[in-house]
């Protein structure tokens, strides 16, 4: 499928590796609608990419169907879905003060990055369904945002680890479930990037983990996660797959 002249739904847009996806996208002929909580981050990616921005809450139903009303009134039908929302957080069962740690911030993680995308996926899908189908019978793509973790996860990630191998074990099942409707869906595990939280850590120690990367020894751009994103679009036969996205890096326990 190509890219130029279609609509595609970002989420996390406004900000990190999303927003890196809406710029390729923008620059591909895409006509991008940026979804983001931070309205203002997805508004300053919009205007400087001939976008539109949404605000939505992808763990509320009635937030993101109105965002993709919205984007469709104005951008037109969706065949192109980014799935990057998502947030990271570490916390060790058992803390310092010998407390377990408080179920909430397990769900939270649980529910942003799992369910929230799971969200993403069944409201769009059913719109992409309802659509003509393209050459070749196909009628979109959905790419989902895993992270290295899902496989080797570090001492604290329990919540983040879970929420990203749950969307590496239900990338297979929506894309045989979604092969009657010509819906593709892919799904990208990064592994150290340049995003603004990691810059947000003293530099030596991006240093030290910028070189525990087999090759290239740097972190990965948001460039490069974009430039894969937009290479699954285009390329027909690319489905049910993830993808580790991480030069060849595998994580130490901590």
């Amino acid at each position: 499928m190509q890219i130029h002249g279609h609509t595609a739904l970002v989420t996390g847009g406004g900000s990190g590796l999303g927003e890196a996806v809406a710029r390729e996208l923008a620059r591909h002929g895409a006509q991008v609608a940026v979804l983001d909580m931070n309205l203002a981050g997805a508004e300053r990616v919009a205007g400087e990419i001939g976008g539109h921005a949404f605000r939505a809450d992808i763990t509320d139903s009635a937030s993101l169907t109105a965002a993709l009303d919205a984007a469709e009134a104005k951008l037109g039908p969706a065949r192109i879905v980014m799935n990057i929302a998502g947030i990271g957080t570490a916390k060790r069962v058992v803390g310092k003060d010998g407390q377990p740690a408080p179920l909430e911030a397990f769900e939270q993680v649980v529910r942003i990055n799992l369910i929230g995308t799971y969200n993403v996926v069944r409201l769009t899908a059913a719109r992409i369904a309802a659509l003509p189908p393209l050459e070749g019978g196909e009628r979109g793509v959905m790419v989902m945002t895993a992270s290295v973790a899902a496989y080797d996860g570090q001492v604290g990630q329990e919540a983040y680890s879970a929420s990203k191998a749950g969307l590496v074990g239900m990338t297979l099942p929506l894309a045989r479930d979604l092969a009657q409707h010509g819906i593709r869906v892919c799904t990208i595990a990064p592994g150290l990037f340049e995003t603004p939280l990691m810059k947000q850590l003293p530099e030596p120690v991006q240093k030290t983990l910028a070189a525990s990367i087999p090759f290239p020894p740097r972190l990965g751009k948001p460039s490069e996660f974009a430039e894969l994103a937009a290479h699954i679009v285009t390329n027909a036969h690319l489905n049910g797959e993830t993808i580790r996205l991480d030069g060849a890096l595998r994580m130490a326990p901590r």
